[in-house]
């Protein structure tokens, strides 16, 4: 079974790259091109017109497949990228990294929160900072500082059991 799925997926690869070369687009080219030329010479039947038509409709079906499996590949690819750029930043939320597996709601809500966080620059007018999740909390949390500060000393004096 493995070896079907790599021979499928090395034949994907192989057929992707093709399909994407002017080599490629000229053979399309010219069989749509013999079978314009050859129009008269089967009086333009319905079974000349049929010959193209579902060549074309097989061809777009089984394309429609190969794009979407090399989509989701290069996807994927730029996910982990990103993600890595995320783990690897200091300051970046963590919880960032593979945010594409939340649902669609959870990614309108933070959404939302980025676009509040915009229009909250954009009233200060102050283009040259930014912001993440973390540093809007750590402003929200700011408040209780004295409280984590004396739970911090706690935990660091040997006090909280």
């Amino acid at each position: 079974m493995k070896t079907k799925k790599h021979f499928f997926e090395k034949f994907a690869n192989a057929m992707t790259q093709f399909t994407g070369t002017s080599t490629a687009f000229s053979c399309a080219a010219i069989i749509v091109l013999a079978w314009a030329i050859s129009g008269p010479f089967f009086d333009y039947s319905e079974t000349w017109q049929l010959v193209i038509n579902t060549g074309t409709t097989i061809v777009t079906f089984l394309m429609v497949f190969l794009i979407q499996k090399s989509q989701n590949k290069d996807s994927k690819a730029i996910q982990l990228k990103l993600n890595e750029l995320l783990a690897a930043k200091k300051g970046a939320s963590n919880r960032m990294v593979c945010i594409e597996d939340l649902s669609e709601e959870e990614l309108d809500k933070l959404n939302r929160f980025y676009k509040k966080l915009a229009q909250l620059e954009a009233a200060r007018a102050d283009f040259g900072t930014t912001h993440s999740i973390d540093a809007a909390e750590a402003k929200h949390h700011r408040k209780y500082a004295d409280e984590v500060f004396k739970a911090t000393e706690e935990l660091s004096s040997g006090k909280h059991k």
